[in-house]
């Protein structure tokens, strides 16, 4: 049997998207069905085994979309397999070590029985959307922090967890 799992995101500029495609794609290369959404496309996740739900973090929060998707399906969530990630960092901090979530997703995490949530680096370059990116861009802090082998990586650990808890067909 193979599981199919949503990757459900939430991006100002596209970068989370980017991660949410990767790990989308690592599950797919492992016998998974898998589909990277954004979160307000979601209507329902009750065709999903597991599900996977990424938001950007801004201002030591998650994007509003990731936010409301849990919310929304909260019921649902906690019927079913779901980890989290995080991305932001705008510096080499969430390859060099173990970022916690924020407190929001911490509640979230905790309330759901999330299996897993891990931080990766952020993006943010120039053409990006928002008062705050702008200033942020302006003072030279941003770049592409993004670890791929990293997003990879924590991809195929939950693409194994979710296959070994999978009932034998």
């Amino acid at each position: 049997m193979s599981a199919t799992v949503l990757v459900a995101y939430g991006t100002t500029n596209g970068s989370t998207a980017r991660i949410a495609e990767t790990v989308a794609g690592v599950l797919r290369t492992r016998g998974l069905t898998a589909e990277a959404r954004p979160a307000p496309s979601v209507a329902d996740v009750e065709a999903y085994d597991a599900v996977i739900v990424g938001g950007a973090l801004y201002a030591g929060r998650w994007h509003r979309h990731a936010r409301r998707f849990v919310r929304r399906h909260r019921r649902a969530l906690a019927a079913r397999p779901v980890w989290f990630f995080s991305s932001g960092p705008l510096d080499a901090s969430a390859a060099e070590r173990d970022i916690p979530p924020v407190p929001g997703v911490r509640r979230a995490r905790d309330r759901l029985g999330v299996a897993g949530h891990v931080t990766f680096g952020g993006c943010l370059e120039e053409g990006a959307q928002g008062r705050l990116a702008r200033m942020i861009l302006r003072d030279g802090r941003g770049g592409d922090f993004r670890d791929f082998p990293a997003i990879e990586a924590w991809a195929a650990r939950v693409a194994g967890e979710l296959t070994a808890a999978l009932p034998a067909s």
